[in-house]
């Protein structure tokens, strides 16, 4: 049995398609003081339930307003006698406060953790945490969480057909990240793909650092990054390949956010193309920007991802996967 709360509806039917469902009824309600509550509209005791909702902020809600309408939800499935529920949040908010930079800096990954406890969530299904090991510490719940690797891995092929191609981490944080990408990248090209590496610091919100390593002069280089907020750590990234001769910058990011200044991001010509996945929709686009963004939909992934869960199945090889039903399928983008 498939949920998939307001913000995330559009996946969820793509979704539940591919599972050859459809998504159970549901009601969702803002009253006038500003409450809210949620509700299954069909009996839940003794189902396998899955509730999606990713967590990012638009207009119409903020992350924290749909972390609460989340947790209400699951609270409402449990209290109702489900078997078993699953949060699938495919852009999981909070995810990198995960330790402690400055003194009295709070965990804010634990607490996300402990709210969704709090509730008697049986298990959290993300995509693309920023930090594997901290996500699967912070939660006493069953915690998965998938890649989209396979599918930009997919997406990238044709456009480096006779081109030679390195993958570029843009900061260190994002090493791991960068080579379990380049690795599926070189067995699925039958050929060598380079590697190089970003230097970045960042202190008290200023990012510092030039220093550089690696090849990419004359190739395609391939930029992976876990979300893209307003863009800056992908820009000074995808700058310092093109001084160094780079012939074409992509840059890959599960979850686009695109916020603050990211605009500007969209219209550098420095890149020559930005690939996210439909975790977040696509804020509204200039024409400039439309030409240069392609947006890949989760749902092949996150279909075969929950048809495992519910059969027992391991989640282990699906982030490599190439050969997921119908993927990648490349989403419309719309002004």
């Amino acid at each position: 049995m498939l949920f998939a709360l307001e913000g995330s509806r559009a996946l969820g039917e793509r979704i539940a398609t591919r599972l050859g469902l459809t998504l159970a009824p549901h009601e969702e309600r803002i009253f006038e003081d500003g409450e809210h509550k949620g509700r299954p509209l069909v009996p839940v005791r003794g189902h396998d339930v899955h509730v999606l909702l990713s967590l990012f902020a638009a207009p119409s809600s903020s992350i924290d307003q749909k972390l609460c309408r989340l947790l209400f939800f699951i609270g409402a499935l449990k209290d109702a006698g489900a078997g078993r529920v699953t949060a699938i949040t495919p852009h999981l908010a909070y995810g990198r406060k995960d330790r402690r930079t400055k003194p009295q800096d709070p965990v804010t990954t634990r607490y996300v953790a402990r709210l969704f406890e709090a509730v008697g969530t049986d298990q959290i299904l993300a995509v693309d945490v920023h930090n594997e090991a901290a996500f699967e510490n912070a939660f006493r719940c069953g915690a998965e969480s998938v890649s989209a690797r396979g599918l930009f891995v997919r997406h990238l092929l044709p456009l480096l057909e006779g081109r030679e191609a390195v993958v570029v981490a843009p900061d260190t944080g994002g090493s791991k990240r960068a080579e379990a990408l380049r690795l599926l990248l070189e067995t699925a090209l039958g050929r060598p793909v380079g590697s190089a590496l970003m230097e970045k610091h960042r202190s008290g919100g200023e990012v510092s650092g030039t220093g550089f390593v690696g090849e990419v002069a004359g190739r395609v280089a391939i930029v992976p990054d876990d979300l893209v907020s307003t863009g800056g750590t992908m820009r000074r990234c995808a700058a310092a390949c093109r001084e160094r001769g780079a012939e074409a910058v992509f840059a890959l990011a599960t979850h686009g956010l695109f916020a603050g200044e990211a605009a500007a991001m969209l219209a550098d010509p420095v890149f020559t193309g930005i690939v996210v996945t439909s975790s977040v929709p696509a804020p509204p686009l200039p024409v400039a920007a439309k030409t240069r963004l392609t947006m890949l939909d989760l749902a092949p992934l996150l279909a075969e991802a929950v048809r495992r869960l519910h059969g027992g199945g391991s989640l282990a090889e699906l982030s490599d996967s190439l050969e997921l039903p119908g993927g990648p399928v490349v989403l419309e983008m719309r002004e």
